[in-house]
């Protein structure tokens, strides 16, 4: 077994400007089943929890907390490190046409703001699918050496031609659970966002750069969707604020300004959850809450 290469840095992460200027270089070939996700890791060590975006990031997001972090904080204290595997020059695709496909975090004890985290970030789970090419970004935060919060995403670079699947499948049926709360998001969310979180993706930005992508307007980030979700459910009677693991499966676009409806109940162990569009006919993202016992 090979030991990845490590990038470390210490209490500041690498500034993203400059690394997205690297992502508009061109990757070469991304074609083909030979592409291999290469074994890359960076750190930050002695990252602050709060930092002067945190404010910020509670109003954007809608978290009410102000003595622990929000359960999805440390993945903005750690996406430069994701940006920065994304952009080396070893990884073989483009940081622009990535698809978050799902998130999973797991938070084994509450952070308090202020507090000191160690992070770690990795490359790995490369599978190749009918749609392309799948690959995880594997994050890990520890306090004084014992692991406190860990993450799972999950990213898409699409490719024709990958593994075929067995056919066209049906429809699932989509279910509806008995708690439901609206969800209102601005025409600005995509800035807001962005200016707190550092992902600068143009497609969640304006209109004019998201359809330069394809896209007929500007759609919400898939972690803004996640972390606006769980701050309202954690104002929802039953919240475990202790140990927790949230998963996520991003589906339809959120079209920025846009309404949808956030969609929930209690099951074994924890919560399913969804956040449906107006019409409540189609899902735009869908998870599960289990607290660890």
């Amino acid at each position: 077994m090979t030991t990845p290469e490590s990038l470390v840095y210490r209490s500041t992460p690498p500034a993203l400007w400059t690394l997205y200027t690297r992502a508009l270089s061109s990757k070469g070939k991304t074609k083909g089943q030979d592409i291999k996700i290469p074994e890359l890791q960076a750190e930050l060590v002695g990252a602050s929890t709060g930092n002067d975006d945190l404010k910020r990031y509670r109003q954007v997001c809608g978290f009410t907390g102000k003595t622990t972090v929000p359960v999805t904080w440390p993945h903005i204290l750690a996406f430069p490190l994701h940006v920065k595997l994304l952009t080396h020059k070893a990884f073989p695709l483009p940081l622009l046409g990535l698809v978050h496909l799902r998130n999973t975090i797991t938070q084994h004890r509450p952070i308090a703001a202020g507090e000191t985290l160690d992070l770690r970030v990795r490359l790995g789970g490369q599978t190749h699918t009918d749609k392309g090419i799948e690959f995880d970004l594997i994050t890990e935060a520890r306090a004084a050496g014992r692991l406190v919060w860990e993450e799972t995403s999950t990213n898409l670079f699409r490719q024709p031609g990958g593994n075929k699947g067995s056919g066209k499948k049906g429809k699932p049926e989509l279910p509806h659970y008995d708690n439901t709360l609206d969800v209102k998001a601005p025409g600005n969310l995509g800035r807001q966002y962005g200016r707190v979180s550092g992902d600068l993706n143009p497609i969640h930005i304006h209109p004019l750069t998201a359809r330069a992508f394809g896209f007929p307007r500007a759609i919400a980030h898939g972690m803004w969707s996640k972390a606006h979700c769980i701050a309202l459910l954690e104002q929802q009677e039953g919240w475990n604020p202790k140990g927790v693991t949230i998963t996520c499966q991003f589906k339809k676009p959120f079209f920025l300004p846009g309404t949808a409806r956030l969609n929930w109940q209690p099951a074994q162990s924890g919560w399913d959850y969804q956040l449906l569009n107006a019409k409540e006919d189609a899902p735009h993202l869908s998870g599960r809450v289990t607290w660890e016992k």
